[in-house]
Formats: structure tokens, C-alpha cells, sequence
């Protein structure tokens, strides 16, 4: 048996699960629901940690910048806080024994290799990075889940993953 045949046979036994009603690929629909409970989330604890440190920040600078270079300097420093807790949840998350999100992990997938065996941090983290090539073109990157025959988005592609239901 060839080695892509072997690796077939191991994603399908992975995917195939106790119960073979739930075996499977995690679909367009699942993923873009657990997606939203994810950005959902990510975007409280970013509030939570944004708002006292923009506060902490607008009270160091008041007396030497504008309002609006203090605007922009919360701004700045909410966007990148926003980019870090995104990248950390998503990163770790998938990359843990879990595998998944707690967005995924709801909606019963898991994130796998292409072999169907758990990722590592690297795989988790090219994953991630790998989105914003999914989102460049109008998010076709992320349509292709819908028309691929596993249900993988450019940025699985890349990165050599799976989302399996469990």
C-alpha cells in the first residue's frame, strides 16, 4: 500500500469515530458556527484587557499627545492585543489534547494532521497565520471547505490538517 493510501486509510479510521453517524469531515456550516462561539470569546477577554490598558495608557500620555495621537495609540495597541489573544487561543487550543476550540469542541470536532493524529504547536500555529490567506481574496480560502471532498480550508491545506467531527 502506498504511502498515501496508508494515510487515507488512517484519516478514514480516525474520522470514523465509535459511532459512524458522526464519522466524518467537520463541514462549512459546523466550522463557521464554531467559529462565531470562538470570535465570540476571544472578543470578551480582548475587551477585558484592552479597556483597562488603553484607560492605563490614555492616563500616561494625557498631558503629551493630542486626543487624537492617544486615538490612535489604543487603537494600535487593541488591535495587536486583539491579533495576540486570537493567535494564542487558536494556537494552543488546537494544538492541546483537546484539539480543538472551545468553538469546535461544541460543535464535536477536533483539528488532526493530515494523518488524523494530533498537531503540534508549529502545524497549530501555521494554521492560524494561514487564515489571513484564506480571508484575502473575499474569504475564498475559506468557501473551499464547502466544495472540498475533506472539508479542508486553504489555510488546512497549507498547514496539513484536518477538522474531524468527533
Amino acid at each position: 500500500m502506498s504511502s498515501v493510501g496508508m494515510e487515507e486509510s488512517a484519516v478514514a479510521n480516525a474520522a470514523q469515530g465509535s459511532d459512524s453517524a458522526t464519522a466524518g469531515y467537520g463541514g462549512f456550516w459546523r466550522r463557521a458556527v464554531a467559529y462565531v462561539i470562538d470570535i465570540v470569546l476571544t472578543q470578551i477577554v480582548a475587551i477585558m484587557v484592552v479597556v483597562p490598558l488603553s484607560f492605563s495608557l490614555g492616563v500616561v500620555t494625557a498631558n503629551s499627545v493630542s486626543p487624537e495621537q492617544a486615538e490612535l495609540m489604543g487603537g494600535g495597541v487593541g488591535m495587536i492585543v486583539g491579533v495576540l489573544i486570537q493567535w494564542i487561543y487558536f494556537t494552543v487550543m488546537e494544538a492541546s489534547g483537546l484539539q480543538a476550540t472551545i468553538g469546535k469542541r461544541a460543535l464535536g470536532m477536533k483539528v488532526t494532521g493530515s494523518d488524523g493524529q494530533r498537531i503540534g504547536f508549529g502545524k497549530a500555529n501555521g494554521r492560524y497565520w494561514g487564515k489571513i490567506i484564506s480571508a484575502l481574496v473575499f474569504f475564498v480560502g475559506f468557501l473551499m471547505i464547502a466544495f472540498t471532498q475533506r472539508k479542508q480550508g486553504l489555510h488546512d491545506v497549507m498547514a496539513g490538517t484536518l477538522v474531524l467531527k468527533r
